[in-house]
């Protein structure tokens, strides 16, 4: 790897990154500073600072593997922002650009709530691979530092922190999520899904395939996931359609029906009559207006209600429930197949479609915000993007579905490589129209989706996370099984 900084660029050993001069006198970089006492603001003060950070980002460097694929440069306070992937170091490489020294200061300690933070705000920014970036740095490990180093990094870093006390960083626009009441609440998951979904539809419509489905698709080839986004969400919601083996005439509920993409498609091609339940009312309106473009509007309606009051609506043929399952939280498990068992009618099909936590034993426990993304504990997802959002292991999923609710198990299916897919091609699209996307959503808004989608997609490639699809039926009376064919007929 490479390391560029202020004062040049040294190249591929380790070794090459020591300071030139040796700080064993003064434990600085460079020599000791040059400033009157309190002056903060002299040009040789500002030197001193930019000394301190190119000796901290020198050795942050040396923490990655020699081997790592991405380099970092301090950058001038001057240096305007580029547009993701206008510059690459190469193909799956990626560059960290520390905006300044300020910049740096705020991100020490480098906490994941930093980070993301400081990223947001551009004080830091990722040019090239974004993912490639993410997992890289989760393999920083301080202890290939020697013992001298660690103290140098220590003490330098406090010593910056320090001298930029008196600078502070411009408030993010978009705050945090701040959530009111009961979690899990009705109220509270209104809140929650509106905080993400209502970003707006000119968002979401630059780097989501023409049908707004915002979900894992379904691929045939993994070389360019972002030309065969549009054929690969049509494939994944046909599946689910053939799973439920949807015939005319019958009716289909969707529960979380977002932008109406399934009960859309399955009242055009399998032609059912289908409601679809969302707790965003912008997206309602979006696909009951879609409908109506389509002349769908006499099969197919969208409107604001919580999973737990389906009783209106009647019952069923089948039911879909599609990327809704990771807002539900472990301890309403049992009420969300509940209402999905008593909208069907006996021998119908529910099929659930949802992110699960794929790690094995203490790390398998559900967790609040239990996104695992590219840094840490996604506490950002839980802050910025999916307040609330709780994930579980698939096989509690599945205990609870036949346990809790009564269902009987058809079939389990993990698309668990077509997420980390999904997750490339909507990164790429969105670099690809960073700046209507930014003059859609705002900067801060386009920069935390970034990252997010980003590090999830590590968490898919890693095994981390999971995706699944399981098929049930509700049985046709005391224990009697749903009639089905011997084979699957998808």
């Amino acid at each position: 790897m490479t390391v560029e900084t202020g004062s040049g660029i040294a190249p591929d050993a380790p070794a090459a990154l020591a300071p030139t001069a040796d700080p064993t006198a003064s434990d600085r970089p460079g020599g000791p500073p040059e400033t009157g006492p309190g002056d903060r603001v002299s040009e040789d003060g500002l030197q001193r600072d930019r000394r301190l950070a190119d000796g901290i980002v020198r050795l942050l460097a040396r923490a990655l593997s020699p081997e790592s694929p991405i380099t970092i440069s301090l950058a001038d306070d001057a240096t305007p922002p580029v547009s993701p992937g206008e510059t690459s170091p190469g193909p799956r490489r990626a560059h960290v650009r520390v905006a300044s020294a300020a910049a740096l200061a705020r991100l020490l300690p480098p906490t994941e709530n930093a980070f993301a933070d400081s990223f947001l705000r551009g004080d830091i920014d990722l040019d090239g691979d974004i993912a490639v970036a993410i997992e890289a740095a989760r393999d920083v490990d301080l202890r290939r530092l020697s013992r001298a180093d660690l103290r140098r990094l220590v003490r330098w870093a406090l010593e910056l922190r320090q001298t930029q006390a008196g600078t502070s960083a411009a408030p993010l626009a978009r705050q945090a999520a701040r959530l009111t009441g009961r979690r899990h609440s009705r109220a509270r998951d209104k809140e929650a899904i509106r905080f993400h979904y209502d970003v707006g539809e000119s968002f979401y419509r630059l780097w989501l395939d023409r049908r707004l489905t915002y979900s894992c698709a379904y691929f045939e080839r993994d070389d360019d996931p972002a030309r065969d986004l549009d054929a690969a969400q049509e494939a994944k919601l046909d599946l689910i359609c053939r799973k439920l083996d949807l015939r005319p005439g019958q009716r289909l509920l969707d529960i979380g029906c977002g932008w109406g993409s399934l009960v859309l498609h399955a009242a055009e091609r399998y032609k059912v009559d289908a409601v679809g339940v969302t707790l965003s009312g912008r997206q309602a309106d979006e696909a009951n207006r879609r409908a109506a473009l389509l002349g769908l509007d006499h099969r197919v309606h969208a409107e604001v209600r919580d999973y737990r009051d389906l009783a209106p609506l009647g019952p069923f043929d089948a039911v879909a429930s599609v990327g809704m399952f990771e807002h539900v939280g472990a301890a309403m498990l049992p009420a969300y197949f509940a209402a999905a068992f008593r909208a069907l009618r006996p021998g119908g099909r529910f099929l659930n479609h949802g992110i699960a936590n794929a790690e094995r034993g203490r790390a398998a426990t559900p967790r609040l915000g239990g996104w695992r993304g590219g840094i840490r504990r996604a506490t950002f997802t839980e802050r910025y993007v999916f307040p609330d959002g709780e994930l579980v292991p698939v096989e509690r999923a599945v205990a609870v579905a036949r346990d809790a609710a009564g269902f009987e198990v058809l079939d389990l299916q993990s698309l668990r490589p077509h997420y980390a897919l999904t997750l490339q091609a909507w990164v790429q699209r969105l670099e690809a129209s960073w700046d209507e996307a930014v003059a859609a959503a705002g900067e801060e808004v386009a920069r935390t989706w970034r990252l997010y989608m980003a590090g999830a997609r590590v968490g898919f490639e890693r095994g981390e996370l999971d995706v699944a699809q399981l098929l049930l039926a509700r049985p046709l009376g005391d224990r009697a099984p749903a009639p089905r064919p011997l084979r699957p007929w998808w």
